[in-house]
């Protein structure tokens, strides 16, 4: 997480000094004490923090430090800020744990931020819709509901691998995309890869779409097309939410689960394959985490600076995820004939362009995907007669 640059908050607001919120002209006064902050020096700032191609993230930073002077503030005049973190598994898991050590790292830099865990991520959502997280971290189909654009970037079937995740998460953080990481009141102010999501079921007979049909389906309770999609299918959709989900399965009350494979040993989800379960080899989607604030209390220069610190961590971040991965034994996972990839594939697809056409998925978003999609494989059919 990258929350180390909160402190900057003041000096980086994209408005004219004379229209700045009271709470902002406040932060200035406290931040800056001694320097006057006029519109043209707001407007340098700006011009520093979108530099993206001529000064790189550490001399940027380092400007705004200097400018603000908060490294050298007594820790009672900190600025400071609850940022709520969703972890299923509480205070004591691995999400949870990685942002108390970015809490450290933002002492370090003059920032107070107080940490608090939630194992319910709709109560999450609630609290910083309200106003009781200043930002809150979650999955990205819950930030779906603050950001269509990022919220689309977990589209099923959208990137098919890792290495289109981390194309895609470089232009998220590149200054030219920062207008979308905006909508109302909210703004995204990083992504974090999460891994790609399987399907865990209890027979290993359910190989195929076909074999799916009658079979119960764990869907999330807060989006219905979830529900939509697995009713296609002539499955049966159960809804829950993603704290339930994985003792349901385990519990024998679905068949089938859709999670990242780092959840197979933090879940305990053996228990729901044993004794004739298993995992399909095919990625239905790369999962993010979505870090989403107040732009009131964030302004987007300050995130687009946080959200490019975010990139520099993905490749710490995906060995966690690997080292979780490999807790997985290979004798689960069931392979997927080739015939059957191309199947999904279309059906995917499909899905996709209805849910855009619903206003489900953000378009800009999945054709973004799709160019990404065929600069790695150019020669994929819909690469020339493209839909999305």
């Amino acid at each position: 997480m990258v929350l180390a640059l909160l402190a900057c908050q003041a000096v980086l607001a994209a408005k004219p000094v004379t229209s700045l919120p009271e709470h902002h002209q406040s932060a200035i006064q406290q931040l800056a004490p001694g320097i006057e902050i006029t519109p043209d020096l707001v407007a340098f700032m700006k011009e520093v923090v979108y530099s993206h191609d001529h000064l790189d993230l550490d001399t940027r930073i380092q400007a705004m430090s200097r400018l603000s002077g908060v490294q050298d503030l007594p820790e009672d005049q900190r600025m400071r800020w609850t940022i709520c973190i969703w972890d299923p598994v509480g205070r004591h898991g691995p999400i949870f744990s990685a942002a108390k050590e970015q809490q450290v790292r933002a002492m370090e830099l003059g920032v107070t931020l107080d940490l608090v865990p939630y194992t319910t991520e709709g109560v999450l959502a609630d609290e910083l819709k309200s106003g009781r997280c200043d930002a809150a971290l979650m999955s990205g189909m819950r930030a779906r509901n603050f950001n269509l654009f990022t919220g689309t970037i977990d589209a099923i079937g959208a990137l098919p691998t890792r290495e289109h995740m981390k194309t895609l998460l470089h232009v998220v953080a590149h200054p030219h995309t920062a207008p979308k990481m905006v909508q109302g009141p909210f703004v995204v102010m990083g992504v974090f890869p999460g891994g790609g999501a399987y399907a865990f079921v209890n027979d290993r007979e359910i190989n195929t779409l076909a074999k799916a049909a009658g079979k119960r389906v764990a869907v999330l309770e807060h989006d219905p097309t979830q529900a939509e999609m697995i009713a296609g299918i002539g499955a049966t959709p159960i809804s829950t939410d993603i704290t339930r989900a994985p003792g349901m399965f385990n519990n024998g009350v679905v068949d089938v689960l859709a999670a990242p494979l780092m959840a197979y040993q933090i879940m305990e989800l053996y228990k729901g394959m044993e004794p004739d379960g298993g995992i399909i080899d095919y990625p239905l989607a790369q999962i993010t985490m979505q870090l989403v604030g107040d732009s009131d209390t964030f302004p987007n220069e300050m995130a687009q600076l946080i959200r490019e610190m975010t990139l520099q961590h993905y490749d710490r971040i995906m060995e966690i995820i690997a080292r979780e991965e490999a807790m997985v034994p290979q004798k689960w996972f069931i392979p997927l004939p080739e015939q059957d990839k191309l199947e999904y594939e279309n059906m995917m697809k499909q899905a996709r362009i209805e849910l855009r056409e619903r206003g489900y998925y953000h378009s800009e978003m999945l054709t973004l995907q799709r160019k990404i999609r065929c600069k790695l494989n150019p020669s994929h059919a819909e690469c020339a007669n493209p839909e999305e």
